[in-house]
């Protein structure tokens, strides 16, 4: 009876562990997807007597670097006051002890231009002026004591002309040889006309110096400055365009005033070289006239010529 028992017991028993097995194995593969639970034994982080679960963490801020937070404290409206104090004479007071020595020399420059301007253009036109009214006066003369006594007193290339020409006439008085004469005094005429012509060029050298060596100058001042620019930007990390516009325009405003200082002088050196080109051939016209007069002064007689020119000198 008790054999039977067992039996029938051990029977049950592996009927049950065989009727369980394949919900074992289809728990087995169901457990890892599901999240593992807390331990007992440990006490939950956050208890909640709420069953429902926890609502999920919300992410947080974002912390602003250092960049970010010059790049937002530099608004719009905190950089256009800056940028409006960027006026000619800023700049100029802010820029290095180098770029401010190159502005001053372009400005000097620049001043030397213009006075040159000014005071060339007021002796040309009273000499063209002078020296035209002259040569109408002895337009009519027959001899150099003609010319001599229609000019009078008065000074200018055309009478230093007549002198010379008188002089060597008068040094030659004892010399049969009129074409020597004519030599030895188109040599004066050459040497006066060579020292007049000096007289005038005088002060164009510093109009072709400023205009060909200013933008070079300038643009000196400006690689200086940006330079410097760019080692303010290395020091301060930042390529911010308001912390670096501030050097590059004060380097710049170098090339400017090299420009303003270069474009004048190449325009009044162009202009000079026309108008005393112009006077120039004013001059040649005197030397011929001086000459011309000395001609018809050898063509009388040399000695007739040299009597009047005294006898009219001494009247």
């Amino acid at each position: 009876m008790k054999i039977s028992f067992l039996r029938a017991s051990v029977a049950v028993m592996l009927a049950v562990v065989w009727l369980t097995q394949p919900a074992l194995a289809q728990q087995e593969t169901v457990a890892p997807a599901s999240p593992p639970t807390q331990p007992a034994s440990e006490p939950a982080a956050n208890p909640s007597p709420n069953p429902v679960a926890p609502a999920a963490e919300a992410p947080a801020a974002p912390v602003p670097d250092a960049k970010s937070a010059d790049a937002s404290s530099r608004s719009p409206k905190s950089i256009s006051p800056l940028m409006s104090e960027l006026s000619p004479w800023s700049m100029f007071m802010s820029a290095a002890v180098v770029v401010k020595a190159v502005m001053i020399g372009l400005a000097l420059a620049s001043v030397a231009t213009w006075t040159i301007f000014i005071a060339k253009s007021i002796e040309l036109s009273r000499m063209r002026r002078k020296l035209r009214l002259a040569l109408r006066r002895i337009a009519d003369a027959s001899s150099l004591a003609d010319a001599k006594l229609a000019l009078g007193a008065n000074e200018g290339i055309l009478p230093s002309l007549l002198a010379a020409a008188i002089r060597e006439a008068r040094l030659s008085a004892d010399l049969s040889s009129d074409s020597g004469i004519k030599e030895r005094a188109a040599s004066s005429f050459a040497e006066i006309v060579r020292a007049e012509a000096r007289r005038i060029h005088f002060g164009m050298g510093v109009l072709a110096t400023v205009g060909a060596t200013s933008p070079f100058v300038g643009l000196f001042g400006t690689v200086w400055g940006i330079m410097n620019s760019f080692i303010g930007i290395s020091k301060s990390q930042t390529t911010n365009l308001a912390v670096v516009a501030p050097g590059i325009a004060e380097a710049l405003l170098a090339t400017a005033i090299g420009l303003v200082a270069a474009i004048p002088a190449v325009i009044i050196y162009n202009y000079f070289a026309r108008v005393t080109k112009g006077y120039l051939e004013l001059v040649s016209r005197a030397s011929g006239a001086s000459g011309r007069l000395l001609s018809r002064d050898l063509d009388r007689g040399l000695d007739r010529g040299l009597g009047s020119v005294h006898s009219r000198a001494a009247e």
